[in-house]
């Protein structure tokens, strides 16, 4: 009953990823293997709530979760939490408590001094010093209301700063998980699955955070309690483009299964300082195996750098990538620009993207637009009003549909900004609380959508009642209203969504026509980058990857599982339907020559085409 009730669940949440997402493209899923016991372990945690979704949806296996208590004090959540097996999770952070005066360091490195503190009633031995930048200091011993010693010295140039100055901070807990373990252990056991976000919390920055041990102690414990079982470690990357916007992408990707060396299981046994240092050598495969299916930069400057470069990248065979080979291609960019990001070729084309991405902004395009803006007079007025005629054909068939709905989008858009602000006040790590945006936009349609459709249902009903139907009439209105409701939405949305597609084409078709030589300089100029930006990677690619081909990004082995899979997972998207079977505008009027199509763009822009 238990299992039936979780695949009740899962369709239900599928269908809603399937609304809120335009595409969600699994990769590596293939690698899963589909009996024993497995730890899922995901990264980045960017969607809180609807990253365990995604996870539940393309992993093949039915999940466990481990979630934060304090979200099960949420009657939807926890409801929906205890039909997928959810495990509750104490966490410190949820406990923590501003600390009472400020603190600092002096000569004695572990020696932690306060001014107005209340050390013996806030604190204990094992409990934690949160500080500015999340610098946490573990508390060895309580000496007085003002002095405590630290576990071990500090070495963080930022946290040394702070401790210097004297600074605010938050006291954290030491809370035993002994229960929650055990509770894993069994469910390991049995065979079954769990998923963990090793981050500890969802964010909205452009890098993963530092990984909690608890992941490696589920891990070594169970194997350590039951040395018949094969735990296998499955890395799973979470990589959105437009994390928190209706109708964006996603992909999934998972890495190779990672058996846990049995060596590392004896010194877990051991306990003590081997058993932290298992623990350690075991986190830090876990990272390294999640880097490898993330992309990951220092901040946010860094990876717009690098997403402009990847479009403007143009090897000689150069084909269009669905958005899986996106990312992949995202994370090579990384890796390289890492390596040489001190290499005076590569400072100075980042100078000139952020130059180039200023004047888009000042234009107000879209990378993908420049190649677009090659047309002549009158073509261009021609293409013009016929897209305006095309986006008021599609702003008639999806208006209905807005204004029912009308009131679900008004009530996502303020709840889901309430709430960021609020995760904003009580985090240290969260930049502007985008992570829970997705996930309160989520939660108000699973509630509003059935809610609002009853009471057009009702409405009708009650109208037919008043009206000089028939019996049969008055109840065949009313269920006829409750079917067709969701068939209509969708509709209106896909018919929203073309429309805000041919809206966003109308701006440098104009910028054409009104600023032609602006026009012309902007694609000369993205020319001459793409030609920079391909030739230096032409030059250091051999140095970064052993298979590095300036000829192909790619390459398509029929023959390889690993291709086939990959291809064939995801299915075939709506969008992808809609090109193969919709009319070309620009063959209606022979806007390109034939010879002209290796301009086109050949990357799919998702990162920045996208702002809904």
């Amino acid at each position: 009953m238990e299992d039936v009730l979780y695949d009740a669940v899962l369709w239900l949440f599928n269908i809603m990823l399937d609304i809120f997402f335009r595409e969600i493209r699994p990769r590596g899923s293939h690698k899963i293997p589909l009996k024993g016991p497995i730890i899922f372990v995901a990264a980045p945690h960017a969607n809180q709530f609807v990253d365990p979704l995604i996870v539940m949806r393309e992993c093949r296996r039915r999940v466990s979760f481990l979630i934060a208590a304090k979200s099960m004090k949420q009657k939807a959540i926890k409801f929906f939490a205890d039909l997928i097996h959810a495990i509750p999770v104490m966490r410190p952070q949820d406990m923590a408590e501003i600390g009472h005066g400020r603190i600092q360091s002096g000569s004695d490195p572990y020696l932690i001094s306060g001014t107005d503190t209340h050390f013996t009633q806030q604190l204990s031995p094992g409990d934690s010093i949160v500080l500015p930048r999340n610098g946490r200091l573990i508390i060895a011993e309580i000496l007085s209301d003002t002095q405590l010693r630290i576990q071990s010295e500090v070495k963080d140039k930022k946290v040394l700063e702070f401790l210097s100055k004297g600074t605010a901070y938050k006291c954290l807990p030491h809370i035993e998980q002994e229960s929650v373990y055990e509770r894993v252990y069994s469910e390991l056991n049995k065979g079954h699955c769990i998923t963990i976000f090793p981050e500890g919390g969802s964010h909205d920055r452009a890098e993963m955070l530092p990984f909690k041990a608890g992941v490696t102690i589920m891990a070594l414990g169970a194997m350590a309690n039951y040395p018949d079982l094969d735990v296998k470690i499955v890395p799973c990357g979470l990589n959105y483009f437009h994390a928190d916007r209706f109708r964006s992408r996603a992909v999934i990707e998972f890495g190779n299964p990672m058996s846990i060396p049995k060596d590392l299981v004896e010194k877990f046994k051991r306990g003590g300082s081997d058993k932290r240092e298992a623990c350690s050598s075991l986190l830090d495969d876990i990272f390294y195996a999640l880097k490898s299916v993330t992309v990951n930069t220092p901040n946010e400057q860094t990876l717009m750098v690098i997403q402009a470069a990847r479009r403007l990248y143009r090897p000689v065979a150069h084909r269009k990538l669905h958005i899986a080979q996106v990312v992949d291609l995202n994370r090579r960019f990384v890796i390289g620009y890492e390596m040489f990001k001190d290499d005076p070729r590569v400072i100075e084309l980042q100078r000139k993207v952020l130059a180039y991405n200023q004047l888009l902004e000042y234009h107000g395009l879209r990378d993908h637009q420049v190649p677009q803006i090659n047309l002549r007079e009158w073509r261009t007025f021609g293409l013009l009003c016929y897209r305006v005629l095309i986006l008021l054909i599609w702003g008639l068939l999806c208006f209905p549909g807005a204004i029912l709905n009308l009131p679900i989008v008004i009530t996502a858009k303020v709840l889901s900004t309430l709430k960021a602000k609020e995760a904003l006040a009580t985090s240290s790590v969260k930049i502007s609380g985008r992570d829970v945006l997705a996930t309160w936009k989520f939660l108000v349609g699973l509630v509003l959508i059935p809610l609002l459709y009853g009471f057009y249902t009702i409405t009708v009903l009650w109208i037919c009642l008043r009206s000089p139907f028939t019996w049969s009439q008055r109840l065949l209105y009313p269920l006829m209203t409750w079917i067709l409701l969701p068939f209509m939405s969708y509709a209106s949305m896909r018919f929203g969504e073309n429309g805000v597609d041919v809206f966003k084409s109308l701006r440098p078709l104009y910028l054409s026509l009104v600023d032609p030589d602006s026009s012309a300089n902007l694609r000369h100029l993205r020319e001459k980058l793409s030609d920079d930006i391909t030739s230096t990677i032409n030059q250091l690619g051999p140095s970064v990857f052993n298979d590095f081909d300036a000829n192909f990004v790619f390459r398509h082995d029929a023959s390889s599982k690993e291709s086939v899979s990959e291809l064939g997972e995801g299915g075939v998207t709506y969008s992808q339907v809609v090109n193969e079977n919709s009319l070309d505008d620009s063959k209606i009027f022979k806007w390109f020559k034939d010879n002209d199509s290796d301009e086109e763009l050949y990357f799919t822009e998702v990162t920045q085409g996208e702002s809904r």
